[in-house]
């Protein structure tokens, strides 16, 4: 019972939230009605899993709100045969969602006990397209890489050029920049060159460990 009550949630998240503000990619509102997002958030938040918001899943860890996210995905491309590199993972949902989407995803996450998390969860719901490891964010996972998409979890000041550089070639990182709101962006590898495209105004929490003083000037 519990489950169908869940399942409607999904379903009216994708039909309420999801199509009227733009989502077309049908992959991608597939996934999201797929993937359980209440298995990656605590039990006292489970009730409001679907709600349009940002919940807070540890300190300075949030599973981004369906509609931010949705559009973040759609604006990747993400192909069937794509790898991806999910920075800050937390819980593991956006890695569960991008393994939907993918051939595989590397999620990377710096908090030790997340890792842990991330990797019991995703294993309970057999995502077995989906490694978490632990590492510093900034840093990737270049031995895994190159990557046909980067996807980053939160708000960040600026792209490290180490992540950029773990891009395949016409490979895209999506992010958002700044904050109050941010500017959602994509990324492209061209040449060897990094093209940036500006998507949308989107408003998440900051990633902590990619927040730096200096500000981002698009």
């Amino acid at each position: 019972m519990i489950s169908e009550k869940f399942a409607e949630a999904r379903r009216h998240m994708v039909l309420s939230q999801l199509r009227p503000n733009r989502i077309t990619n049908d992959r991608v509102a597939d996934a999201m009605n797929t993937v359980p997002r209440e298995e990656f958030v605590p039990k006292e938040l489970r009730g409001v899993a679907y709600l349009d918001e940002d919940l807070e899943v540890a300190p300075g860890r949030f599973v981004v709100e369906p509609r931010v996210f949705a559009r973040l995905l759609q604006e990747a491309d993400i192909g069937s045969t794509d790898v991806v590199l999910d920075i800050g993972c937390g819980t593991g949902y956006s890695s569960a969602v991008l393994g939907f989407l993918a051939q595989a995803v590397v999620a990377i996450e710096s908090d030790p006990a997340l890792v842990e998390t991330a990797s019991e969860i995703l294993s309970r719901l057999e995502c077995d397209n989906v490694a978490v490891v632990e590492g510093a964010l900034a840093e990737g996972n270049a031995k895994q890489g190159p990557y046909n998409v980067i996807h980053i979890n939160g708000s960040i000041s600026t792209v490290p050029q180490s992540l950029l550089d773990q891009l395949a070639e016409g490979g895209r990182l999506i992010c958002v920049l700044g904050s109050n709101p941010g500017v959602a962006t994509v990324y492209r590898r061209q040449g060897g060159d990094f093209f940036p495209r500006a998507a949308f105004d989107a408003s998440v929490p900051p990633l902590a460990d990619l927040m730096v003083a200096a500000p981002f000037e698009f």
